[in-house]
């Protein structure tokens, strides 16, 4: 079967010459459209190197399978011949006549903003990984407009405070606003109406705003769902209050594709003239009041809106790698004996839920999929166990036997004092204390801290090693012996304990920058 790449509209290309790679060895014939991939920086050569053919537009239109970033609004659904296999973004929530016209043109469309929210298909998610290019590219645009730094400076003539930055939603794109905004300095306050979301916005540098009454649930297929009356209430009391204080804010809340009123055109007027608002939900109507989808607006009161719908593609070379790298997923999971062809599977929950038409009909929406988003309820306490009186002996008993080992080894330690000589009492004191002090610091001691203990422990066999060593030379060979035995004792923990030092310093220790020619995939 051949794929069809077509030129697009706007910069971004669902093929890249690295995908081009996978999707020729699951044995399709890929053509791309000439010209294509130019706008993202991947000339037509490049596809060639990589094994596909470079064709005319109705040549990539009329392939088995046609893969796009995005269906155009004004794109017929002629352009595919009868029988094609179509994938790409349809928006199927809010785009019933284009399902009608495929299903009526015998496609099958599978809409890569469909895929549901299970563990399984994140790889094949274009939503998020867009989502997150979105969120970052937000940042800069904004940074761009904003008349000061993002981040606190000290000069010689003074300081300057870093600017406010309140991102309003925590999802993929939400999280990477947070992140790019506290990378370059600012402070940032994030809030969310889905209580788990508290704990991701702090660990990518930022602060959480809390409201009582605006706690949201998810829905079956995992995307958001929308507020009630009440919740939205408390919410906008919130955002009232934040936007207030703001320099930046970035909007990106959407439910199905449409985007819920957030910030008023009253919180608009009362934000500081300078102020910046970046409307993410823009493609679906926008969260601001204000906000022009596509456009940059300026208030009366000086504040700048943008509400451009195009952010992933300003950055359209990582854009298109994400988008073919999902494109080569999907074709991955539809294509199982990797021989070049195509297999629907609807019984699979993944695959239905993408398909929006089949053989002349709609079947969008799907069936609900199971989704586990609130953790399971902790296990019922177990029932107390009844016991016999036999098990109530041999609990005794083990008890006695436990007791009588202690009474035996202190005697035996009192003797053993006793019997040394009086320069030894003092250490055998040192010892038995050290015993009994570390075994309740380890036994006790939070599991979250157990890499500092262990640089501890690593500097208490420092020392036992450099005594170890001044013993070495002894005159007696019990001491030499000791000496020797605790010097290997001691190096195994020093080393060891740098070693996993190491390596856990590695995993957030950044990967060597690669040459241009030595890149491959998106990520």
């Amino acid at each position: 079967m051949r794929i069809g790449v077509p030129r697009e509209a706007g910069r971004l290309v669902a093929a890249t010459p690295t995908t081009v790679g996978r999707l020729t060895g699951l044995g399709y014939e890929v053509l791309v459209e000439a010209g294509a991939g130019e706008a993202a920086s991947f000339p037509d050569a490049a596809y060639l190197a990589a094994g596909a053919s470079i064709g005319s537009a109705a040549d990539a239109w009329g392939a088995d399978v046609v893969t796009a970033v995005e269906w155009q609004p004004r794109a017929p659904a002629g352009l595919l011949r009868p029988g094609a296999t179509l994938i790409a973004q349809l928006a199927p929530a809010t785009r019933a006549v284009l399902l009608h016209d495929l299903a009526e043109h015998a496609v099958t469309a599978l809409a890569l903003d469909a895929v549901p929210r299970i563990s399984r298909a994140q790889s094949l998610d274009v939503l998020s990984a867009l989502s997150n290019v979105a969120g970052y590219r937000a940042v800069v645009e904004a940074a761009a407009e904003y008349g000061g730094m993002l981040a606190g400076q000290v000069t010689a003539a003074g300081t300057t405070k870093p600017a406010t930055v309140f991102v309003v939603g925590a999802g993929v794109a939400g999280l990477a606003a947070i992140g790019a905004a506290a990378s370059l300095g600012a402070q940032v306050r994030a809030f969310d109406v889905r209580p788990e979301a508290a704990e991701q916005i702090e660990s990518t540098g930022g602060t959480v705003v809390r409201a009582s009454g605006a706690t949201q649930t998810v829905s079956a297929d995992g995307y958001a769902s929308t507020l009630s009356e009440d919740q939205e209430a408390a919410a906008a009391r919130v955002y009232a209050t934040e936007t207030a204080g703001a320099d930046i804010v970035v909007t990106t809340a959407l439910v199905r594709g449409t985007a819920p009123r957030t910030i008023t055109a009253e919180m608009v007027a009362a934000m500081r003239p300078g102020s910046v608002i970046v409307d993410l939900a823009a493609p679906g109507g926008g969260n601001c009041e204000l906000t022009v989808p596509g456009e940059r607006v300026v208030t009366a009161n000086g504040v700048v809106i943008l509400g451009y719908t195009d952010l992933a593609a300003r950055l359209p070379r990582h854009s298109s790698e994400l988008v073919g790298t999902v494109v080569a997923n999907v074709l991955t999971l539809l294509t199982p004996g990797e021989d070049g062809r195509l297999v629907l599977d609807l019984t699979d929950p993944v695959v239905r839920g993408m398909t929006v038409t089949h053989q002349g009909d709609v079947l969008w929406p799907p069936p609900p999929v199971q989704v586990s988003v609130v953790p399971a309820p902790p296990p019922a306490p177990p029932a107390p166990e009844v016991r016999s009186a036999v098990g109530h002996d041999k609990d005794g008993s083990r008890r006695l036997t436990r007791a009588v080992t202690f009474a035996l080894a202190a005697a035996l330690a009192g003797l053993l004092v006793a019997a040394s000589p009086p320069g030894l009492t003092g250490h055998f004191t040192v010892l038995a204390l050290a015993v009994v002090v570390g075994f309740y610091v380890i036994s006790h001691v939070s599991h979250s801290l157990h890499t500092p203990l262990m640089s501890q422990t690593n500097a208490v066999s420092g020392i036992i090693l450099v005594g170890a060593l001044l013993q070495i030379g002894s005159s007696s060979w019990i001491v030499t012996l000791l000496a020797v035995v605790a010097a290997s004792v001691a190096s195994i923990n020093i080393f060891g304990g740098f070693l996993v030092t190491h390596r856990m310093l590695g995993m957030f220790r950044r990967g060597p920058v690669r040459s241009a020619a030595s890149r491959g995939g998106a990520r």
